[in-house]
């Protein structure tokens, strides 16, 4: 196996037993870049000689003995929406040519202080509002979509051009990508990872979270993320690592509504597949009503496009003709929300929030699909339903991963099977508040029972 191909719990294991330098993990991920990179344009940027220079000062203090963490010499991308210093954060968007971040964003400087090696910027559909990523390919078939927003992030970590990377959340932009290319996706709750230094969408549905090959692998990156930033005033205390086990006693909520309602037949099926998985693995299946689904979409639009359009008034007005224009045009959109729409929203969301809290006092984890679909051919703008139901394809794809973002619950992707074309299906569970722990043991129980996953062929 070649250094590239290592998870990144197999890399720290083989770092700390002098099996494999960072030096080498690094040089095999660079190689891996320079020979797929131009059939994915999973980057932005390549940050090679920084990445070269970090290894060398990571393997000096392996030499010395002293390790920061599990993270030590591990490559790692970075959506180009979180700022590193001396490094631009374009956004993926002509409106941020020549910029350059002063300051590295929390989650940044927390990875660099454990660590972790920067080998690049990785796309996102444009400052994240959009459910593609049209630049990147989908690692498993280049004339499908990546997913988005964070699909740059996610095609790396299953290509193999990183070991694993960061990417934000704010309808779904962690767990869509993950879904589509078959790799890891944590969304955790609102606030428990600071957003100081990363491009907003919409402030009150933004996180930023983990993308990686394996629910063990998340468990390793997110206690590096936690904790309190200063300026950052939805950061909250440091967060433990879950503890294993099996899964006895663990009651795990099967929704009678929503989430199995318009879902393609492969991925409905290997979704109950998996959680009859789970059922065998000592979990008790418990099914409930999900509340408030009438007003899912409103709610998600009527929070994120006030709050995108006002973080972009400037820009808007100044350099509207650099936007791409489906995201121009959702911008100028936002314009025309009044303020009681967006006040009707914020209240709305108070009362889902309250419900979905009292669905939780009756289950610890809710095990459901993570998208409708695997990923649509680009360029292919909607989905036609049996029941005669067209949707388009952002719409189908934001529609079960928006409800963790409203409510600010954790949601965790993982992949669980293939559909009859080989593209990847994605499960999601989600938990209670900082219920983390428990959605990690959950993945990783099912994970163990499940043969090593791959890396996608990405040529």
């Amino acid at each position: 196996m070649r250094p590239y191909e290592l998870s990144l719990a197999a890399a720290a294991d083989a770092i700390r037993a002098r099996r494999v330098s960072p030096v080498e993990l690094v040089d095999s991920v660079l190689d891996r870049i320079e020979q797929v990179e131009p059939h994915l344009r999973a980057y932005v940027t390549v940050t090679a000689e920084r990445a070269r220079r970090s290894a060398r000062e990571a393997e000096r203090e392996a030499a010395a003995g002293r390790f920061r963490s599990p993270l030590h010499g591990i490559p790692v991308g970075l959506k180009d929406l979180i700022d590193v210093a001396g490094t631009a954060t374009t956004a993926s968007s002509r409106v941020r040519a020549g910029h350059r971040a002063e300051t590295d964003s929390a989650v940044a400087a927390r990875l660099t202080a454990a660590g972790a090696v920067l080998v690049g910027k990785t796309h996102t559909h444009e400052f994240a509002y959009g459910l593609t990523t049209p630049q990147t390919h989908n690692a498993w078939d280049r004339d499908r979509v990546a997913g988005g927003s964070s699909g740059g992030s996610a095609v790396a970590v299953a290509a193999g051009t990183a070991t694993f990377a960061l990417g934000t959340d704010t309808g779904g932009s962690i767990r869509v990508p993950a879904a589509l290319n078959g790799v890891v996706g944590l969304k955790p709750t609102y606030g428990l990872v600071p957003r100081h230094g990363v491009t907003s969408l919409s402030w009150s549905l933004d996180h930023v979270g983990p993308i990686t090959r394996t629910v063990e692998d998340a468990a390793l990156v997110l206690p590096v993320l936690t904790g309190h930033a200063p300026g950052d005033p939805a950061g909250l205390p440091n967060h433990r690592p879950p503890s294993e086990g099996d899964l006895s006693g663990l009651r795990i909520g099967v929704p009678r509504n929503y989430y199995f309602d318009r879902v393609g037949p492969d991925v409905e099926a290997a979704v109950r597949r998996a959680i009859d998985r789970l059922e065998a693995l000592g979990a008790r299946l418990v099914e409930v009503e999900i509340p408030m689904t009438r007003y899912i979409q409103a709610i998600q639009w009527g929070l994120m496009v006030p709050e995108a359009t006002a973080y972009h008034e400037k820009a808007l007005r100044d350099t509207a003709g650099l936007y791409a224009a489906d995201v121009r045009i959702l911008l100028e959109a936002g314009a025309l929300m009044t303020a009681g729409d967006y006040l009707r929203a914020q209240r709305a969301r108070t009362l889902m929030r309250q419900a979905w809290a009292r669905m939780l006092q009756e289950v610890d984890v809710i095990a459901a699909p993570a998208v409708p679909a695997t990923a649509v051919r680009a360029g292919e703008d909607s989905l036609t339903w049996p029941d005669g139901t067209v949707e388009s394809v952002s719409d189908a794809y934001v529609r079960l991963s928006a409800p963790a973002n409203i409510t600010g619950v954790p949601s965790l992707s993982l992949p669980v099977g293939r559909d009859r074309q080989g593209m990847p299906i994605g499960m999601q569970l989600l938990g209670r508040p900082f219920g983390e722990a428990s959605l990690l043991r959950v993945g990783h129980a099912y994970e163990r029972t499940e043969p090593a996953r791959e890396l996608a062929p990405a040529v």
